[in-house]
């Protein structure tokens, strides 16, 4: 019997290949982190690690990935931010250079947030 999806599942979708592009490319995610962090590409790719994890244990339905998830996400929000706030200045390529688009990714990480932490979530 196939398995219902959850919204858990989308949210580890996107996590997954999110978390995948920390390694394709580092420098693009680098400059979305605030200026102020140390370390910038070591945390790139502990963060693509991280993102990663979260995927395999929301898709598993593992108890522990619902909270490591929300907490990964609270986590990179700062870099949400950063991002919107850089929007329009050049700073950012493409898409990412759209004030629009990226200050409505914001409110974003709030539904993905209660999407891993929803009750039922786990098996």
């Amino acid at each position: 019997m196939a398995r219902s999806r959850q919204p858990s599942d989308y949210v580890a979708l996107l996590m997954g290949s999110v978390g995948s592009l920390h390694f394709v490319i580092p420098g693009f995610m680098e400059n979305q982190m605030p200026r102020r962090l140390p370390c910038k590409r070591a945390l790139i790719y502990a963060s693509g690690v991280t993102e990663v994890t979260c995927a395999v244990g929301l898709v598993r339905r593992d108890a522990w990935a619902g909270r490591f998830a929300a907490a990964t996400l609270l986590a990179i929000w700062p870099a949400n931010i950063q991002m919107a706030l850089d929007a329009g200045t050049g700073r950012n390529r493409g898409l990412a250079d759209s004030r629009a688009l990226m200050w409505a990714r914001v409110p974003l990480q709030l539904p993905m947030i209660w999407a891993v932490l929803r009750p039922g979530r786990a098996r």
